[in-house]
C-alpha cells in the first residue's frame, strides 16, 4: 500500500493548529484519481483553518473497504456505489468533481496527441487481439502516421480501482465482446499486461516501458508530461482530453435527480464530449460520530466554496452550484448536519 499524507504542514501551520482549540485531524483513503485534488485542498485548508486532512491514495477498492470498516473518516471512489449497496452498509456518498482519463503511450518518435484511438480498438488491445502498434486497425485510424513495428505492452491497474471501473465501463459500452467477457468493475480478470498500483504506478510503467499503453486520470498526464492519445467519441468526432470535454460529458446528466448521486459519465453524446469522463465520490458512514462527519463535510464544503480554481488548475471540473446545494441538503437529510451559510 502506498500512502500519501497530503496535508502539507509547515512550522507556522503547526503553530496555528496548536493554538486553535477547534483544530481537527481527519483521515481518508481511496481513489488515486482524486489524490491531486484532495492534496491541493488539504494543504490550503490546513493553512487557513489549522485542520489537517490526511489522505491515503490506495485505490477506490481499498477506500470502500476502509470506510465500510470504519477505519477512516471518509472513503473516495471513482465507482459510485448503488443506492442498495449504500443502504446495506449504512453509507452515503456525494460527488466531488468532474474529471476524465485517457490512454497514454510510450512510442519513441511519436509526439503526444498524434495517435488517434477508438473505444473498440482500445478494447481489442486490452483483450490481446491487437498486439502491435502497426496493426491495420490502428493504422486505419492514423493515415499518414508512421507507426512502429513494435509490440504493445498493456499496462493496467493491479489494485481495486475506480479508474479501472470507469475505463472498463466505457469499453463495455463500445465493445459487446468486452461487455460479455470482462464487464466493468474495480477489478478485472485481465487477459494480458502488467499491473501498476494506483494512477502513479501505471504512469511509472508507461514512462519506463517502450511500446507501453496505459489508462490514467488526466491530472497525472499533465503532472508527468505523458504522451496521450486523441479519441473518437460517441458522436464520431476526434477529441483531445481537456476540461471542456469532461464538463461536456457531465452536461448530459443531472446529479440532483439521481438517488444518492448515482450517475455514470462514460460514452455520453455531444460533439465536444470526452468519452472516458468520470467523477469521484466521497463515502461516509451514517453511524460515525457526528463530530467526525461534521469535520469531513466542513472540509469538502470548503473545497466546493473556495477550492474551485485549484480544481480547474489541474483539469478537475467544478460541480454546478445546483449540485452543491443538493449535496448540502443531502448532508442535512442523511447526517443531520446543516453547515452555517457562507
Amino acid at each position: 500500500m502506498r500512502t500519501h499524507l497530503v496535508a502539507a504542514v509547515a512550522a507556522a501551520t503547526l503553530s496555528l493548529a496548536a493554538t486553535n482549540a477547534q483544530a481537527a485531524t481527519i483521515n481518508g483513503a481511496g481513489s488515486s484519481w482524486v489524490y491531486p485534488l484532495v492534496a491541493k485542498w488539504a494543504a490550503a485548508y490546513n493553512k487557513e483553518t489549522g485542520n489537517q486532512v490526511n489522505y491515503a491514495s490506495i485505490g477506490s477498492g481499498g477506500g470502500i473497504k476502509q470506510i465500510e470498516g470504519g477505519v477512516v473518516a471518509f472513503g473516495a471512489s471513482d465507482m459510485p456505489l448503488t443506492p442498495e449497496t449504500l443502504a446495506k452498509h449504512g453509507l452515503i456518498q456525494f460527488p466531488t468533481a468532474i474529471a476524465g482519463e485517457d490512454m497514454v503511450y510510450n512510442l519513441p518518435g511519436i509526439e503526444s496527441g498524434k495517435i488517434i484511438l477508438s473505444g473498440p480498438v482500445v478494447a481489442d488491445i486490452y483483450m490481446a487481439k491487437i498486439k502491435k502498434w502497426n496493426d491495420p486497425a490502428i493504422a486505419k485510424l492514423n493515415p499518414g502516421l508512421k507507426l512502429p513495428d513494435m509490440a504493445i505492452t498493456v499496462v493496467h491497474r493491479s489494485d481495486g480501482s475506480g479508474t479501472t471501473f470507469t475505463f472498463a465501463n466505457y469499453l463495455s459500452k463500445v465493445s459487446p465482446e468486452w461487455n460479455k467477457k470482462l464487464g466493468a468493475n474495480t477489478t478485472i480478470d485481465w487477459p494480458t499486461g502488467i499491473g501498476g498500483k494506483g494512477n502513479e504506478g501505471v504512469s511509472a510503467y508507461v514512462q519506463k516501458v517502450k511500446g507501453a499503453i496505459g489508462y490514467v486520470e488526466y491530472a497525472y498526464i499533465m503532472q508527468n508530461k505523458l504522451s496521450y492519445a486523441r479519441m473518437i467519441n460517441k458522436a464520431g468526432k476526434v477529441v483531445s482530453p481537456n476540461l471542456k470535454g469532461f464538463q461536456a460529458a457531465a452536461s448530459h446528466v443531472d446529479f440532483t435527480k439521481a438517488k444518492d448521486f448515482y450517475v455514470i459519465l462514460t460514452d455520453q453524446p455531444g460533439n465536444d464530449t470526452w468519452p472516458i469522463s468520470g467523477c469521484t465520490w466521497q463515502i461516509l458512514r451514517k453511524a460515525a460520530p457526528k463530530a467526525t462527519n461534521e469535520a469531513v463535510t466542513k472540509f469538502f464544503d470548503w473545497g466546493f466554496e473556495k477550492g474551485q480554481q485549484m480544481a480547474v488548475d489541474i483539469a478537475f471540473g467544478p460541480l454546478p452550484s445546483s449540485t452543491v446545494a443538493a449535496i448540502k441538503a443531502y448532508w442535512t437529510t442523511n447526517l443531520g448536519i446543516k453547515l452555517a451559510a457562507k
